[in-house]
């Protein structure tokens, strides 16, 4: 168990060094005023867990490295990347509504939620 949190830790310290790159690059490239980066590693990780997921599966013993590169790099680099996995698993499931339902409850409580911890946190802090 130790070794696979060391995995995901070490991982994750990767992914979000690349996430930080990532957003520095995309801001000097681009410029301000619209979430270039978070897109960007949003768009890349869901890729990149989509290119895991088949490779891992179809090498033996591929799955051992999933805590490592799925969990720690790409859970570092965009937590999106599991979201948009976990969504398209229920879809595949046939589960159309439950996998929608999934995707719209997902995206509208995490704006409600930060609504709130801002409101709340301006409440304490302002």
């Amino acid at each position: 168990m130790i070794g696979t949190v060391l995995q995901v830790a070490a991982g994750g310290a990767i992914g979000a060094s690349g996430r930080y790159l990532t957003s520095v690059a995309a801001t000097k490239m681009i410029g301000h005023g619209y979430p270039w980066g978070t897109m960007i590693v949003n768009v890349v990780g869901s890729f990149g867990m989509g290119m895991l997921v088949v490779y891992l599966m179809s090498k033996d013993g591929g799955t051992r490295y999933a805590p490592l590169l799925m969990t720690g790099v790409l859970g570092g680099f965009t937590t999106f990347s599991a979201f948009s996995l976990d969504a398209l698993t229920i879809f595949e499931r046939g589960e159309a509504m439950p996998a929608l339902f999934y995707v719209l409850a997902t995206v509208a409580l995490s704006i409600l939620a930060i609504f709130i911890g801002l409101s709340v946190a301006r409440g304490i802090w302002a």
